[in-house]
């Protein structure tokens, strides 16, 4: 069966088919799952180290600087360089902590960030979990985090650490609401749950376009909350370096801070890529109406091209809004979202409910 760039499902029926031609069903499965973890663990570590060398390059960009310059060609090894050196760092754990529960919050963090990935299909047929209830899952398991983030704070017996959790934990939870709401404005657009199915609904355009105003709308609270999801500036108040040193990691070093760090960057991809899926049509190409040249042109590109590219898209959206805004202080981000984003967010869901009944959309 032949490799196809443009629909992996002849890959994985392939190996399937090779493994099931000469073991029994149980070590099939436990062999395609073994591989589907393996395949989650290369690419967490390798976009997990792509994103923090872009994070430096962009924060230079918009400062002027080259950033890191010295490791490599154009610095590409410095991200390297550094994992190497957390890897060899000392695991310190403070005396007066809980050492069960200050071990744990790290593997909690990093586990959800795997789950949460499972579900989200990167190209037609790429796809490790494919839920008739892809987009709660989604949305259930990354709620998760907070709990690991709690208990790194309150486990490290830390005054800084324990207020980094408490506002975290405040902020996380707040802002879950917006994103919750935005997930629901557009599950009533799509007409279902079912992350593959959104995906092939937006093969004849993608939501932000067909979905008018109320699509929108979503779409800019969903960049919002999910920025102040994953804890990144304006809304890093939670590892707030001027008051709270590193906030709820402060105690926490080598491959342990390491998870917080690769967590939070994997939680900028799942964020991304969610927004992806949502509004941008995932991996489906760009097509305009009865443009017949102009979409095929656009049908050349590899779907795995078009979400990747989506993806980088809006992760330096993100980026931007860090290195561009000033830290907001906790009582400014609890108001922006109850007393702004969630209003907006029910009328926006109204509005679209609206737009559904009376056949108001594309």
């Amino acid at each position: 069966m032949a490799f196809d760039i443009y629909d992996f499902t002849t890959l994985t029926s392939s190996i399937h088919q090779s493994l099931s031609e000469s073991l029994p069903p149980l070590a099939v499965e436990m062999i395609e799952w073994t591989l589907v973890g393996l395949s989650m663990l290369i690419f967490v570590a390798l976009f997990g180290l792509i994103l923090v060398y872009l994070e430096r390059k962009v924060c230079a960009l918009f400062q002027q600087r080259l950033g890191p310059m010295r490791v490599g060609k154009w610095g590409l090894l410095q991200t390297i360089a550094d994992f190497v050196k957390l890897l060899m760092k000392e695991l310190i754990t403070p005396n007066r902590a809980d050492k069960f529960l200050y071990n744990l919050a790290p593997f909690i963090v990093i586990i959800v960030t795997f789950m949460a990935i499972a579900a989200i299909p990167f190209a037609k047929g790429l796809q490790a979990l494919d839920f008739d209830i892809g987009v709660f899952y989604v949305s259930a398991i990354s709620s998760l985090g907070v709990i690991g983030i709690l208990l790194a704070g309150w486990a490290s017996n830390n005054k800084y650490s324990l207020i980094g959790a408490m506002r975290s934990g405040a902020q996380i939870i707040s802002y879950e609401l917006s994103v919750g709401l935005t997930l629901i404005t557009m599950i009533i657009f799509a007409g279902t749950m079912q992350i593959s199915g959104i995906v092939d609904a937006q093969a004849s355009g993608w939501f932000i376009f067909r979905g008018h105003i109320p699509a929108i709308i979503a779409f800019i609270i969903f960049l919002i909350a999910g920025t102040a999801e994953t804890n990144r500036g304006p809304f890093d108040l939670a590892e707030a370096e001027s008051e709270l040193t590193a906030g709820f990691h402060t105690e926490y070093s080598g491959i342990k801070f390491a998870f917080f760090f690769l967590a939070e960057y994997v939680n900028l991809f799942i964020v991304s890529a969610m927004a992806t899926v949502l509004f941008l049509g995932g991996w489906q190409p760009l097509h305009f109406g009865s443009f017949e040249g102009f979409n095929q042109v656009m049908d050349f590109i590899p779907p795995i091209f078009w979400f990747f590219g989506k993806v980088m898209f809006i992760i330096y959206m993100i980026m931007w809004f860090k290195w561009t805004f000033p830290r907001l202080r906790v009582d400014q981000i609890l108001t922006l979202e109850w007393k702004y984003l969630l209003p907006v967010n029910l009328f926006n869901i109204l509005l679209m409910t609206l737009i559904v009944l009376m056949g108001w959309h594309f």
